[in-house]
């Protein structure tokens, strides 16, 4: 992320757990006034305590959002500041509040919000983020002096990608994607009935990510958790929502890919290092809105790839003082090359056959960004022409599950009405998914 400006709300700091309020004895700050980080901007009591109010970051004062003397509570923001710290941005607040028509009754968890439905499940807007560092196959080739570029460009098919900045988190991420998915398919929070995260990084262990964008997104209330199918994990996920909107568990559920690899890349394994970028994606999955319907799905996995490509720690074993861990993403090149090959070229072909299709019927194959020697590879053994399958990894990367959203925005304004599309991954487990979409012009 870039230093521009931008405002956000802050709240007072939650005291005691069973606290819900806190009253404002006196501002130190005023709209217009700069402050550092750390400094005072207020004081305030609780029924148990006094605390002073400091400030997260360093910035400027836009608006006092109450007065000394006012009983706020935890939940409700205090004051309205700018700032250019990006590692701010992406923090989680204390609560999500993002105006009242975004809101949604804590505690209140409904239940069959209309009753199973057998009509069609649509895709609606897909949304998309990604960093803006852009980080060039120069830059990283640093490392091994004794490979070229053009060799680098030949085996991955990629020139560059996008990382994260310090500071940024999966989540934050996710937010930024939900949120252009909710405004382009008209849906408010509020109408979530579920929210589901794709990611293999989440910014913890636990609560969930998805949890974490809940709060961000104000949608209380609604079923929200996270899903590790790892590149295949979005598709998983719009099968996974699909099937909560058709027993009416939810009219709306929000489905993000997120994974934030960048951190994860060990800078002398040249088998991982230039690969992976960083970015989300995200759609709404309505059935009580018209859009692209979904009609097929294919949902898989082998275990025989077990080990092809893994990331072991962190897991269930706390690392003692010398302890040998490997905190870094792997790959079997080979190994995986030829299962991701025959795992792609499969359930491409039986997706069309499920479909009744045939392969020349297909508009575009929008895959898993995962290498470009593999997707020349598939396309071969699928039977659909591979000037029909869409790639986007030369300027991304391997975005693991954010990529196929990712390059669904490239070209949702080049689609036509009914053009059919399948969307296809292949990813650690050996996990595999292809979801087929008519796509529908408004």
């Amino acid at each position: 992320m870039s230093g521009t400006s931008f405002r956000t709300k802050l709240y007072l700091p939650a005291q005691a757990a069973a606290e819900a309020e806190a009253t404002l004895t006196g501002w130190k700050v005023s709209a217009g006034d700069a402050f550092a980080k750390g400094s005072v901007l207020a004081e305030a009591e609780s029924a148990k305590t006094s605390f002073t109010f400091e400030a997260p970051c360093d910035g400027t004062v836009v608006k006092l959002l109450c007065a000394d003397g006012d009983t706020i509570p935890f939940d409700e923001p205090v004051i309205e500041i700018e700032t250019a710290d990006a590692s701010f941005k992406e923090a989680i607040p204390t609560a999500a509040e993002l105006g009242e028509e975004s809101r949604m009754a804590v505690n209140v968890i409904p239940g069959s919000v209309s009753g199973p439905r057998s009509g069609e499940i649509c895709m609606l807007g897909i949304g998309g983020y990604l960093p803006e560092r852009v980080v060039k196959n120069a830059e990283l080739l640093e490392h091994f002096p004794d490979i070229t570029e053009d060799y680098l460009r030949g085996v991955t098919g990629i020139k560059q990608r996008h990382w994260a900045a310090d500071g940024e988190k999966p989540s934050g991420m996710a937010f930024q994607a939900a949120r252009e998915a909710l405004e382009k398919s008209n849906i408010a929070a509020k109408d979530l009935g579920a929210i589901i995260v794709a990611t293999t990084t989440p910014d913890v262990t636990m609560p969930s990510t998805a949890c974490i964008l809940q709060d961000r997104l104000g949608a209380r209330g609604i079923p929200a958790f996270d899903l590790n199918a790892a590149c295949s994990g979005w598709l998983y996920g719009v099968s996974i929502a699909r099937g909560l909107v058709v027993s009416g568990v939810a009219d709306n559920a929000l489905v993000v890919g997120v994974d934030l690899q960048s951190r994860l890349l060990d800078n002398k394994d040249k088998t991982t290092y230039f690969l992976f970028g960083d970015g989300a994606g995200a759609t709404v999955v309505s059935g009580s809105v018209p859009g692209h319907p979904i009609r097929q799905e294919i949902l898989t996995a082998d275990a025989k790839g077990l080990h092809m490509a893994r990331r072991l720690f962190p897991g269930d074993v706390i690392p003692g003082p010398g302890a040998d861990i490997d905190p870094w993403i792997r790959l079997d090149g080979p190994a995986l090359f030829r299962f991701a090959t025959e795992s792609f070229s499969r359930i491409i072909r039986e997706v069309i056959d499920k479909n009744g299709w045939k392969p020349e019927d297909v508009r575009w194959v929008v895959p898993h960004q995962a290498n470009g020697r593999i997707l020349k590879a598939s396309a071969k053994k699928s039977g659909v022409a591979f000037d029909r399958f869409y790639l986007n990894i030369d300027h991304v990367g391997n975005t693991s599950s954010a990529s196929i959203p990712l390059a669904l925005i490239e070209i949702e304004k080049g689609l036509q009405n009914r053009d059919k599309l399948v969307l296809c991954s292949v990813g650690a487990g050996i996990t595999a998914a292809a979801v087929s979409v008519e796509w529908h012009k408004a």
